[in-house]
């Protein structure tokens, strides 16, 4: 299964299709909330895609947030395929892409339930308190690229 970066609108498309099922029907994400200006085209953000043949099954995405910090974003693994070290592959990928394009940092808010998987890939918690975001509590956290 290899890491896309997504350049088709078709790509972009199978995108919202992984988020949707995993934010608005799994986790009851009002669906006008997932969607925003970034998600206009593949080059409105750096969206990325997992693929198992022809089935969409992971995506994320990242923009540069302030100068040289890039904010990770959406990032989800359908149910099924969960377990399989996709979400990291996805993380890894956006961050050397990141570093690329000359980040230095990466930031992004996670899902309090899942603060431990980023901890594991060595991001630490920047925010004071717990916030939600979407009716789903999260933390803000950080690394150096």
């Amino acid at each position: 299964m290899e890491t896309l970066r997504v350049t088709t609108m078709e790509q972009l498309k199978a995108c919202f299709e992984v988020r949707f099922d995993v934010f608005v029907d799994e986790q009851q994400v009002p669906a006008h909330l997932e969607m925003d200006e970034k998600d206009e085209s593949p080059d409105a953000c750096h969206h990325f895609l997992i693929m198992d043949g022809e089935t969409p099954i992971a995506t994320a995405r990242w923009y540069e947030y302030q100068p040289s910090t890039a904010k990770l974003q959406r990032v989800a693994v359908r149910k099924a395929y969960r377990g399989q070290s996709l979400g990291k592959k996805l993380i890894l990928s956006m961050e050397q892409q990141a570093s690329e394009l000359g980040c230095q940092f990466a930031i992004l808010d996670a899902q309090v339930q899942a603060e431990g998987f980023y901890s594991q890939l060595g991001y630490k918690v920047i925010s004071e308190e717990p916030f939600y975001d979407a009716g789903i509590l999260h933390v803000r956290m950080k690394k150096s690229l």
